[in-house]
Order: structure tokens, then C-alpha cells, then sequence
């Protein structure tokens, strides 16, 4: 770290100085939007396994909970609550006894859509104070940190890969 990139971060006070520190804020954030502006009853990791399971019908629990992330029994008790009320089915493989595959209900779909605009609406408000440009910015700092965290272990899932 150059002299100025020092006294840069010495000039902010601890704890907000630290990057982990302002990420757990700005989660808290994202988490007070997500329950006054999404939904209630729809987590935002719910959410997530809707859209990667509506872009991949079939998908096996264990897939889906690498594409987000999530542990073993982490994935299996969301699945199995997503699947009490309708929002999924979960059923064995044919090919693999073992595997369970995944598939959104009618159910689910529907609330999917529901859910996607104000999905999308909740960005403005998470990005408040950032142009577009510096919103694509963090975006892509963003991925760049899921993508190093990927690649030394420390994520078990793939990193998102959407262009801005």
C-alpha cells in the first residue's frame, strides 16, 4: 500500500474502514429493502433458486445449491420448505436414485413474475447515490471478488455471469 492509499484509509475511522465491515451494512440494507419493497414470505436466496431453476427446469438440488452457494443442508431445507408450499417439486431422478431434481410449480412460476419487477425496482435503491455507470462499476467489482473468492475455495458456486 502506497503513502496516500495509507493515509486514504487511515482518514476513515474503524470499523468503516474495513471492506467486510461495509458489506455487512450495505447486506443489512439490501435485507430492510428486500422485506419492505420485495416480499415478506420470499427470501432473496428463494428468489435466486427460482430464477436459476426457471432458466434451468430439472436441475438437481445438489446443482442448485452450488449456482447459490449453499451448503448441503442448507439447500435441502430450503428445497424441502419451497416444496410444502408448491413453489417447486422435488422428486428422484430416474437415473440417478441418489439425485433429486427440481422443477417450479405453476405455482411458483407465477410468483416468480410477480416477484421479478419489483426484484428489479429494488436496484435503484440499492445503487441510490451511484450513476449508471458507477452502478455497472460495482457490479463488476463485485463479481471480480466472487470470482477470487471462487478460485481460492472459498465459494463452492459458480460466480454470477451476466454482463452489465
Amino acid at each position: 500500500m502506497t503513502s496516500d492509499q495509507e493515509q486514504l484509509v487511515d482518514a476513515v475511522p474503524a470499523p468503516e474502514q474495513y471492506i467486510g465491515h461495509l458489506l455487512r451494512r450495505v447486506q443489512q440494507v439490501h435485507l430492510a429493502a428486500w422485506t419492505r419493497d420485495v416480499s415478506i414470505e420470499v427470501t432473496s436466496v428463494q428468489f435466486a433458486a427460482m430464477s436459476v431453476l426457471a432458466r434451468n427446469p430439472g436441475a438437481s438440488q445438489a446443482a442448485l445449491g452450488k449456482a447459490l452457494d449453499l451448503d448441503r443442508s442448507t439447500i435441502a431445507d430450503m428445497v424441502r420448505r419451497m416444496a410444502a408450499r408448491e413453489l417447486l417439486t422435488r422428486t428422484r431422478s430416474t437415473d440417478d436414485s441418489r439425485r433429486y431434481v427440481l422443477h417450479l410449480t405453476t405455482r411458483g412460476r407465477r410468483l416468480l413474475d410477480d416477484l421479478r419487477p419489483r426484484v428489479e425496482g429494488l436496484e435503484p435503491v440499492l445503487t441510490a447515490g451511484l450513476d449508471t455507470m458507477e452502478a455497472a462499476q460495482l457490479r463488476r467489482f463485485l463479481r471480480a471478488v466472487l470470482a477470487s473468492a471462487a478460485a481460492v475455495g472459498l465459494l463452492a458456486g459458480a460466480t454470477p455471469d451476466t454482463p452489465d
